[in-house]
């Protein structure tokens, strides 16, 4: 069964006896912090097979066997890599969705070991920029990456990576109001305009590429990532330079929204066997929303009210496991179940059940209690319990911090 039970139809004492106490949250977070500062923030990675120099000496010399690399690694139903000896490495993303856990934790209990915390992994991720001139300032992985559109060596600049880093900045400028982290992001703007492939220019629509590499797969939340965080600069900048292009990046992906109030993950969809799936849509939602309240342009709200509830009805089921797409159940990913609580703990008026059940379901099945490490994915038969430093802990560590964000102090 799909679908949601939304707090509209609930009174407040219902909601209020579905809370799941601050404490608890904490505490979950407290483990998670020390486990994965344990690892001192390095770990494996979804996609990192040829980062094993096994598999990069026997299948990384072309295209399908680089491929048959990352996929056998990312299916197996355990963690072969410290077999195949493939290293923990930074993952800029995840630093960057830790360092936004730290800022909201901060923001709950004015702890100031959180706000260091979190400006110590700002000035890592400051040293962890892709090397090279690529116009200003941006972030990849540290793994080589074959993908069916495109290759990237390690360390190439990506524009959704580079965008999540740009956020940590953008909300560590709002706290503390340090000039360096708004003149980071300054800085990646002109990486965005100077550097990505530009597929699709209209007077009114915009569409930037993936990576700084000859590619025409159009990947949907790519322009509506960049559009935000250059709305979101404007907004605290009182520089409006790059206002229209984020307005043209934005309207380009909210008019490829279908009739029944959904987004492919490609344009045209044929291009990627990704249909409608939980996080991307999860990233698109949250990107425009971040874009009109920072613009104060709510022209799409409906189109946003009718995602979002696309993505409550068909993307998670009633216990609250998340769905892998619209169209297939599993296997229930952690990115997915982490997604769900970050975008539904903005609509507690609405979603709150539908929020608490995700957040319920998630301690309950994914998290290794007392150990502080988040697991991978459920499928119908069994649990991958090992643990992606970025995929599972990070982005649990910001969901859980967007979590109390909805919770009184």
């Amino acid at each position: 069964m799909v679908g949601c039970i939304r707090t509209a139809d609930m009174d407040a004492s219902t909601i209020n006896s579905n809370t799941i106490s601050p404490q608890r949250i904490n505490t979950v977070l407290d483990e998670v912090y020390q486990w994965s500062r344990g690892q001192q923030y390095r770990g494996h990675n979804k996609h990192d097979g040829l980062n094993s120099p096994i598999l990069r000496a026997t299948l990384g010399w072309s295209k399908w066997p680089r491929l048959v690399a990352i996929q056998g690694v990312m299916r197996a139903p355990v963690n072969v890599r410290p077999i195949l000896l493939t290293p923990k490495v930074y993952n800029p993303k995840g630093l960057a969705l830790f360092t936004m856990g730290l800022l909201d934790r901060y923001r709950y209990d004015q702890n100031p070991a959180h706000l260091a915390e979190a400006e110590q992994l700002l000035q890592l991720l400051m040293q962890e920029r892709s090397p090279g001139d690529w116009g200003g300032n941006c972030w990849g992985y540290h793994y080589p990456w074959q993908d069916p559109g495109f290759y990237a060596p390690s360390n190439t600049p990506n524009a959704v990576v580079t965008s999540f880093v740009c956020e940590a900045f953008l909300d560590a400028y709002r706290l503390t109001q340090k000039q360096e982290y708004l003149d980071s992001v300054a800085s990646t703007l002109r990486f965005y305009t100077q550097k990505l492939s530009i597929l699709k220019d209209e007077p009114d629509e915009l569409c930037l590429g993936y990576m700084p590499l000859p590619m025409t797969m159009r990947v949907m939340d790519v322009s509506i990532l960049i559009g935000a965080v250059m709305a979101q600069y404007a907004q605290l900048s009182g520089d409006h330079s790059y206002s229209k292009t984020a307005e043209r990046l934005v309207r380009y992906v909210v008019n490829q929204q279908t009739d029944y109030h959904a987004w492919w993950y490609t344009d045209p969809p044929q291009d990627s066997h990704i249909t409608h799936d939980n996080y991307h849509t999860g990233f698109i939602l949250d990107a425009l929303q971040r874009y009109m309240d920072a613009t104060g342009d709510y022209q799409w709200q409906s189109n946003y009210d009718l995602g979002l509830q696309f993505y409550a009805d068909k993307l998670f089921n009633a216990d609250g496991s998340p769905r892998w797409m619209s169209d297939k159940d599993y296997p229930h990913d952690i990115h997915g179940a982490a997604q769900g609580i970050i975008t539904f703990a903005r609509h507690r008026d609405q979603y709150g059940e539908l929020q608490h059940k995700v957040l319920s379901w998630t301690l309950e099945n994914m998290y290794a209690e007392g150990e502080g490490r988040f697991y991978y994915q459920k499928t119908a038969h069994y649990t991958k319990r090992f643990t992606l430093l970025r995929w599972c802990n990070g982005w649990m560590a910001r969901a859980l911090g967007a979590h109390l964000q909805t919770v009184p102090t």
